[in-house]
């Protein structure tokens, strides 16, 4: 289903509100506020129903809403002053983790450069940059709230491989460290750049990001359709195809969902099944079953390949690979 084909669904939903619309934002309560509980239990980080942001529907051209009724974040359906205020309130931390494995590590110097500038100005941000090349990681003069941690890992001998273990990386430093420093988690690749603001509208409990080919015409790349595969996601079955370039959430559900998709991708291996697109197939598979609270539009990841459509803002981009 194209995002186009569901333009109807927003109008209905929005015709007979005037104004703005509120959406419950789960702005979670700080760590100090949590009493200490496994990320897979069900003490986790709770949602706050009492706060709320304010969205703004001005473009009429694009779906705001999901048939569950989640917001889709454009550039000119928030506002950014009043999201900033009520997230500093919290005293909030986010983290950002990337892999920068073998000829990747060529991408961490402009990734962080931009990372800095771009995602969440003026807020506290821990990066967590897993990579087999420590040693080539240059100091970086970073804002005053930002974080660098460098963590080492060894690299397999594939890169699938890698696509494989990180889902199982993640978890396992979710349960073990960043529960304990960050409140929201989100994965990001390595070999892009940011272009624009990435602010605090992207906050909530699950996020995932809607891939820039589905707002065209071009096959999709990443799709599994294999049914003996536990990344299928037949066409039309779900609702959204969502990249694994960028998404996130509160820790513990970040926590569930890597932990559900390296149980998938060991049950392929088993099997001698290589899922299409890797963790991405089993990304969407587990988004069929555990909707996202907060979708972004493909203005946060956009592939360079395609033609600009509807987008007004490019805040992401993949940058080209050096195959040397």
């Amino acid at each position: 289903m194209r995002i186009t084909k569901l333009h109807g669904l927003a109008i209905l939903v929005t015709a007979g509100i005037t104004g703005a619309i509120w959406y419950h934002h789960p702005f979670s309560p700080s760590r100090d506020q949590e009493q200490a509980a496994s990320p897979g239990g069900d003490s986790g980080l709770k949602t706050d129903l009492h706060e709320t942001s304010l969205m703004l529907p001005w473009r009429q051209d694009v779906l705001v809403l999901t048939p569950w009724l989640a917001p889709i974040v454009w550039e000119g359906t928030f506002s950014r002053d009043i999201l900033n205020a009520q997230y500093l309130q919290k005293n909030l931390v986010t983290g950002v983790v990337t892999f920068a494995v073998e000829k990747y590590v060529q991408f961490i110097e402009g990734f962080m450069r931009s990372a800095n500038k771009y995602f969440l100005a003026g807020h506290q941000v821990n990066f967590y940059l897993f990579t087999d090349n420590p040693e080539k990681v240059s100091h970086l003069q970073l804002a005053p709230e930002n974080q660098l941690f460098v963590i080492p890992v060894q690299n397999g001998s594939r890169w699938q491989e890698l696509s494989r273990s990180r889902m199982h990386i993640l978890s396992s430093y979710i349960q073990g460290q960043f529960q304990h420093e960050v409140d929201y988690l989100y994965s990001m690749d390595i070999d892009v750049q940011l272009l624009a603001h990435i602010g605090v509208e992207i906050i909530d409990a699950l996020v995932a990001t809607i891939s820039s080919w589905q707002v065209t015409q071009q096959e999709n790349k990443a799709r599994e359709t294999r049914p003996e595969s536990q990344g299928a996601t037949p066409e039309g079955q779900g609702d959204f195809h969502y990249t694994a370039s960028f998404y996130g959430g509160s820790v513990s559900e970040v926590y569930k969902l890597t932990r559900a998709c390296f149980g998938g991708l060991m049950e392929d291996t088993e099997n001698g099944i290589e899922a299409r697109g890797h963790h991405e197939s089993l990304l969407n598979e587990y988004l069929v079953q555990h909707k996202p609270t907060r979708l972004l539009s493909p203005e946060y990841y956009w592939d360079t390949e395609l033609s600009p459509s509807i987008i007004h803002v490019k805040r992401m981009c993949p940058v080209h690979r050096d195959s040397s």
